[in-house]
């Protein structure tokens, strides 16, 4: 007769569970929610505005802000869409960090201090924590953000090695969040700088072995406002929620026009 096989325990989680009530309480603790607030059809300027808030182990700071919209001030104005770090919409400065505001959880931040939440750098603000996205979008479609092959069309898909394709994975990952474009010092003080997004979107392109469009990206970055105006600060990598090697990216891209001209 077989011994039956002991099943191994699972992990223990992250969050200390209260022993009554079956199933546990998920903690509950006390926040200072700090949000820099602005309405042009009120003032001219900017003002905070303070709020105290009961929150619980698994929330995050988007779901504080909605709590203050939907239960305190319906006029706090924010963006905000899919709430799981896939769209982009929510990215914000975070104690002076750009972040998602769907993927900070409250519990990892500092919560003896006031968390404060302020719109990115770079792009005017319309209201609140939304900002105008156009400049942003307008580098992005420079950039010519799509495929481009002149020869002709294949009776199934274009064939691609593996090798090819992970030439230019890492920036396939971009979201177009804008927080690595409005982490850049550059981009604050020269609103002409293409921008780390719009460089690594051409970089994906300008890479991907399928595509007869390099040289014209390439001709288009090679701009005073283009690759060479990057500093390689870091902020751009340091910021995106999606862990793309950004400055690396630009890098690639300089080294792409330098051996293009030669």
């Amino acid at each position: 007769m077989s011994t039956p096989t002991k099943e191994a325990a699972e992990p223990a989680s992250k969050i200390d569970m209260k022993e009554s009530g079956g199933g546990g309480e998920v903690p509950s603790f006390e926040i200072t929610l700090q949000v820099r607030r602005y309405d042009p059809e009120f003032s001219d300027e900017a003002r905070w505005d303070e709020w105290k808030l009961t929150m619980y182990g698994t929330d995050r700071v988007l779901d504080a802000l909605h709590k203050v919209k939907w239960n305190i001030d319906g006029s706090l104005t924010f963006r905000r869409s899919c709430a799981h770090g896939v769209c982009g919409s929510d990215a914000m400065r975070i104690n002076g960090r750009n972040r998602l505001a769907c993927k900070v959880l409250l519990k990892d931040l500092d919560t003896s201090k006031p968390i404060m939440v302020e719109p990115i750098k770079g792009l005017p603000v319309e209201k609140d924590l939304i900002v105008d996205m156009e400049p942003f979008f307008q580098s992005y479609r420079e950039i010519m953000p799509f495929m481009v092959n002149n020869s002709p069309a294949p009776t199934a898909e274009r064939l691609q090695s593996p090798e090819d394709r992970e030439r230019f994975d890492d920036t396939t990952k971009c979201i177009l969040c804008a927080a690595c474009t409005s982490s850049c010092p550059v981009f604050w003080t020269d609103g002409q700088y293409f921008g780390p997004a719009a460089i690594v979107n051409a970089h994906r392109f300008i890479f991907d072995s399928r595509d007869d469009a390099g040289d014209m990206r390439l001709e288009v970055l090679n701009d005073k406002e283009g690759v060479w105006r990057c500093r390689t600060t870091f902020n751009c990598t340091d910021a995106c929620p999606r862990g793309i090697e950004v400055t690396k990216a630009i890098q690639e891209v300089k080294r792409a026009v330098l051996s293009r001209s030669m």
